[in-house]
């Protein structure tokens, strides 16, 4: 069939394998969760170490979704796609059998990699197979954002099946067959990239910033190292290095021509900067719940994996649920409102973990995972209104790619957190000690959140 034109059938079958690559990034996001003492327990791990196979899989993910957004406009959407699909089930072949726990994060690295092509090209997709289907693309789009949804929804039911029944290399093993699914409905129904010219490889290194990203990644990991250590004998050499990296990567941003995080359209749009300082803020709160809580679980409470994943099922459900209403929330009083309402509500939820310090009945972890994913829905969904309404049409692809780059911060800095905090232990007192962090962080978000101002009413 040629693509000049596309049925609704073949773009809704397109959608849906392109839907199901980009679930991949989400779900074993939210499935490594529940692997946790698994890993520590096989591997011989404490905790400090174990949040290692989180943190490569984010500075990878923080670092490859714009790069990768960068590629698939100079290579192809679909061609970068169905490489990344690719590259993830050679990955989850073979990291199962990894000889130690490094290499097992070598292969969250490698499948961070992967599924990082697929969200940017997908989305770069739709625009050629709504123009050929003539299907609206809100409607398309919407597909896709409730296969990401549903994926970190129920990845830790998924994981805790998959642990309890057949080990940790099963989490590995589900993304095969997904990004094979993903690969062969790709090739077979998405439309072929457009024809593009040659370039030689150093204008391809030359404008993708390499070192860029690699200044940028150097100096997140030596901090990362120096705050992990931080309750031992401090490595001092680290932080030097981790302060030098960054401002050699704040000149290179400044210098280059292509660069990989606009450090001057930062410095002119002050409400985009405080989108992103507020987007990573609530991040390291949230993944200080959806990483802690289920390692305290499984280690004090006693529970086995599979059940942690239903624990925990609330609070990325709830997000699907909750959904429309926050729409419709933000419609009718505005992203600034509902900034006020979802950070009001996150500072009450954090201090309400503390409950589980003194209970693990089923029906504490219930609650306190549900009363988390209501902020979750509404200062998600608020933050990426505020960033549609706070960058300009010319620079919306960085901005985004940014705006995911500082999740992924967030999420790095909570396992640094939770290193720190359970290093003597997984127990109640480490608990309340990680609560009462995360109650002072949603506050000062809070504050944050509370200073965005719209441009017009209708923000």
């Amino acid at each position: 069939m040629s693509d000049e034109s596309l049925t609704p059938r073949r773009a809704g079958l397109a959608v849906a394998s392109l839907s199901v690559g980009t679930l991949l990034n989400p779900l074993n996001s939210s499935m490594i969760a529940i692997a946790l003492l698994t890993l520590r327990e096989t591997f011989g791990l404490d905790v400090l170490t174990v949040t290692w196979v989180i943190t490569a899989f984010y500075l990878a993910s923080a670092a490859g979704q714009p790069l990768m957004g960068r590629l698939g406009d100079r290579f192809g959407p679909r061609r970068l796609f169905i490489f990344g699909m690719c590259v993830v089930v050679i990955t989850c072949a073979l990291t199962p059998f990894s000889p130690n726990f490094w290499f097992v994060c070598a292969g969250r690295v490698a499948l961070a990699i992967g599924t990082a092509t697929a969200f940017p090209s997908a989305v770069s997709l739709l625009h050629p197979i709504t123009s050929m289907s003539r299907m609206s693309s809100p409607r398309l789009l919407g597909r896709m954002q409730m296969a990401n949804t549903a994926g970190a929804a129920i990845g830790p039911v998924i994981g805790g099946v998959l642990v309890t029944t057949l080990g940790w290399e099963a989490i590995f093993w589900i993304n095969v067959p997904l990004a094979l699914i993903a690969l062969v409905g790709t090739r077979l129904f998405a439309p072929q990239d457009a024809a593009r010219s040659r370039e030689p490889v150093r204008t391809v290194i030359a404008d993708s910033d390499i070192p860029g990203v690699l200044l940028f990644t150097a100096s997140l990991v030596s901090l990362l190292v120096f705050l992990l250590n931080i309750t031992r004998e401090a490595p001092w050499p680290l932080l030097i290095t981790a302060i030098g990296c960054g401002a050699l990567f704040i000149w290179r941003e400044l210098s280059t021509r292509e660069p990989f995080i606009d450090v001057r359209m930062l410095a002119r749009n002050r409400r985009l900067l405080l989108v992103y300082t507020g987007f990573a803020l609530f991040n390291l709160v949230y993944y200080c719940a959806f990483f802690g809580l289920p390692q305290f679980l499984e280690e004090h409470g006693g529970y086995r994996p599979d059940i942690t994943g239903l624990l925990m099922l609330p609070l990325a459900a709830l997000n699907v649920l909750l959904t429309p209403f926050a729409a419709r929330f933000i419609e009718r009083r505005g992203v600034r409102a509902a900034f006020l309402v979802g950070g009001v509500w996150l500072v009450a939820s954090a201090a309400f973990m503390t409950l589980v310090a003194w209970s693990v009945a089923p029906i504490v972890p219930l609650l306190v995972t549900a009363a988390m994913g209501v902020p979750y829905c509404v200062i998600s969904i608020s933050m990426s209104q505020a960033l549609y309404s706070s960058a300009g049409r010319e620079s919306a692809g960085v901005a985004t790619g940014i705006f995911q780059t500082s999740r992924y911060v967030g999420a790095i800095l909570s396992t640094t957190l939770l290193g720190i905090a359970f290093s003597d232990g997984t127990v109640p007192a480490s608990w309340v000690e990680v609560t009462i962090v995360a109650t002072v962080l949603s506050v000062a978000l809070l504050a944050l959140i509370a200073r965005w101002r719209p441009v017009s009413r209708t923000d």
